[in-house]
């Protein structure tokens, strides 16, 4: 590659940011800035900054490994390759295709979710496929599309923030999860508008608002309905919206009015006078938002909270015009485009049904194969993982590490374990990859081009800006070598601009109508927003705000959902009194796979801790960095206390990022939303003790 300046974008959270990368003499990449890219107009956050050291050979895997006599071993490419493929055949022959399990990842680019949703359908046969995006957008996803009949993240762009009167922010802390996004909320406020932000936490994000509400973990749905009854009761609906561009809402009405301000204050522990101020703060302006992140979703009632802040926005005539509406916060990197072309359970490209007979019958005479080949919907992230080494006897994984990230860690590691076979495609030699029977290392962002979808449903092209150390294959390269020893011969192209032409075809007419995207426009236009069914620009530039004339329903109405408060899954009790929230850190991200290979980031955020109050910590006779146990009925992690007033005092939080003692995720409940499969992450009851060492 010449050592010229090549513009792409950030590998790790849903902004995606824009950024230059430049080969130096010394073999190392320079990150420069890229202030033409709207979403971050140069700014970058230290993850962003950093991101090339992961591309040392000091720390990235450069050769496949197999496991011999106990140990991962280095390998040549053939042999991991007929290893991976012969695993898989003879648990097909076996115990049939729908013992294979395939897990993908949020950050895999469009090209590869789309070609691994592909690979598991088309070669293994299986049904057995989801991927992590599951435990991060599907809650808000499944409400957008009750209310809405389509799920993008943000249905405008992240531009238009400024411009509203009044953002209601749920359960994001995005001073620490997406730092350069914070100056859109910044320039909120010194235009005039307002910010609310809700979070049990005094985070870094919640010191920007005008107002902060702090519930106690778990009851946003409570919280939700408590705001849309006083909303009726204060006479702030907008009837003429409500009739001309909804329905349901007086089931919907019946329900919020169940939920009266007292009563809604004992079970969050919101004050009543700061509830009314929401309102007020809400309904003043001609326009207003509301947002919301992990906190609500990653909940066993997630969706129906998503519904409730949706019926809000909807009561209050603020969906489908100028900068109002209802947004999710979408986290991974493609978080958005992974779940929109295949490597979902229950989905097909361009965000068609799988059990769908029109949509499998498109996308199969794209892929040249009989509709009734394709497996029907399978289990999802957790249930997949869960089903290790009894149903699903071998896996191939790519992009994800759950021995970190899933819920109930220690038992899904066990589950892992158990497997007859696993084959881990990733960058280094993550958690869950140091288990496997062969581990392949395969490029990444700097080294291949590709496209992902941020959180606005901006499609983005990622260019390579250096070439890939000897050694070191794409996951496309990797699917086309397992497809043809596996005797599928075609189909499974390896240059990302010919999967992308696949994927084109194959969601056209679909609700993420990619057809009229090119590599080209994506150059030339710094992006293109989804829907776009035509190549035209002129006739068809692309959605960047979605719903202002109609929404995706056959009638064109939004959809309002009855919903009433319920409890968390585990509520404290007397052996575990105390609630845990978690979630993530500035220098760290997701499961920390790639970020604590970066020494920056290490002396920032070096290890797991426990936030408590300081009420809490005197019951506890714990001081500032004393180690302290926090026990749930699934387990116990080890962390020093960090103490705080910034915290209720009946809640604990601890960040996710790590593995060993400190592992958040030993704990964290499994417990599923009946309608989006989300374990409840945010919210388990535990107990904290003072550990003695």
């Amino acid at each position: 590659m010449q050592n010229t300046a090549t513009p792409t974008h950030c590998p790790y959270c849903a902004l995606q940011c824009g950024m230059n990368l430049t080969p130096a003499p010394d073999g190392t990449v320079e990150v420069s800035e890229r202030a033409d890219f709207p979403v971050n107009r140069g700014a970058l956050c230290g993850k962003g900054r950093t991101a090339p050291a992961v591309l040392s050979s000091r720390v990235r895997l450069t050769s496949p490994l197999v496991r011999s006599g106990g140990t991962l071993v280095p390998a040549t490419w053939d042999e991991a390759l007929d290893r991976i493929a012969e695993g898989l055949s003879r648990t097909r022959a076996e115990h049939g295709p729908d013992a294979c399990g395939v897990f993908g990842g949020g950050g895999l680019t469009n090209e590869k979710a789309y070609t691994l949703g592909k690979f598991a359908r088309v070669v293994l046969g299986t049904s057995q496929i989801d991927y992590n995006g599951r435990f991060c957008m599907s809650s808000a996803a499944a409400g957008g599309m009750k209310a809405f009949g389509l799920d993008r993240g943000l249905p405008f762009p992240l531009e238009d923030i400024p411009k509203s009167g009044c953002v209601i922010l749920v359960g994001s802390n995005l001073a620490e999860t997406m730092p350069p996004s914070l100056r859109f909320f910044t320039e909120l406020r010194e235009n005039g508008g307002t910010l609310i932000v809700i979070d049990p936490r005094r985070t870094k994000t919640a010191e920007q608002a005008d107002l902060h509400l702090m519930p106690r973990p778990g009851t946003d749905l409570a919280l939700a309905l408590g705001l849309l009854h006083l909303v009726v009761a204060e006479g702030l609906v907008d009837e003429e919206y409500v009739r001309e561009r909804t329905a349901g809402w007086e089931d919907a009405r019946a329900a919020a009015m169940a939920h009266w301000p007292e009563y809604v204050e004992r079970i969050t522990g919101v004050p009543v006078p700061q509830l009314r101020e929401t309102v007020r703060m809400f309904c003043e302006p001609e326009s207003a938002m509301v947002l919301t992140a992990r906190g609500p979703e990653q909940q066993s009632k997630g969706t129906d909270t998503v519904s409730a802040w949706i019926n809000l926005c909807l009561a209050t005539g603020r969906a489908g015009r100028p900068y109002s509406g209802y947004g999710c916060l979408t986290g991974q990197g493609n978080g958005q485009g992974g779940r929109e072309h295949g490597q979902k359970a229950d989905q097909l490209p361009g965000y068609r049904k799988l059990d769908d007979p029109a949509a499998r019958a498109h996308v199969a005479e794209v892929w040249g194969v009989d509709p009734d080949s394709l497996p029907g919907p399978g289990r999802s992230a957790y249930e997949l993982l869960d089903a290790l080494g009894t149903d699903i006897r071998s896996l191939l994984l790519m992009g994800s590490n759950p021995v970190v990230s899933a819920p109930h860690a220690a038992h899904i590691e066990e589950r892992i374990k158990s497997l007859d076979f696993l084959a881990v495609c990733d960058v280094v030699l993550s958690e869950t990859a140091a288990l496997a029977d062969v581990v392949l290392p395969v490029t990444q962002w700097a080294e291949e081009t590709g496209t992902t979808t941020n959180l606005e449903g901006r499609v983005l092209l990622r260019r390579q800006a250096i070439t890939a150390p000897d050694g070191i294959r794409s996951d496309l390269e990797v699917m086309h070598e397992l497809a043809d020893r596996l005797g599928v011969e075609k189909g499974f192209p390896t240059d990302p601009e010919e999967v992308f032409e696949e994927l084109r075809r194959a969601s056209a007419g679909g609700p993420a109508d990619y057809s009229g995207i090119t590599y080209r426009r994506l150059a030339e236009e710094n992006g293109v927003f989804w829907p776009c069914p035509t190549e035209d620009t002129v006739v068809h530039p692309g959605t960047p705000r979605l719903f202002l004339d109609r929404f995706a329903t056959p009638d064109g109405r939004a959809r309002f959902v009855p919903v009433s408060h319920r409890a968390i899954a585990e509520e404290p009790d007397e052996e575990y009194p105390v609630l845990l929230t978690t979630g993530r850190v500035v220098a760290q991200y997701q499961s920390g796979a790639q970020t604590r290979r970066v020494d920056e980031l290490n002396a920032a955020a070096p290890g797991p801790f426990v936030e408590l109050h300081p009420r809490l910590a005197e019951r506890l006779g714990a001081a500032e960095g004393d180690p302290l146990a926090v026990v749930s009925r699934r387990g116990r992690a080890v962390a020093p206390a960090r103490i705080t007033l910034g915290i209720r005092p009946d809640t604990v939080f601890m960040p996710f990022h790590w593995h060993g003692e400190g592992r958040a995720n030993t704990i964290t409940n499994p417990a599923l939303d009946p309608t989006s499969r989300m374990p409840e992450f945010k919210a388990c009851a535990v107990r904290v003790e003072a550990v003695e060492r």
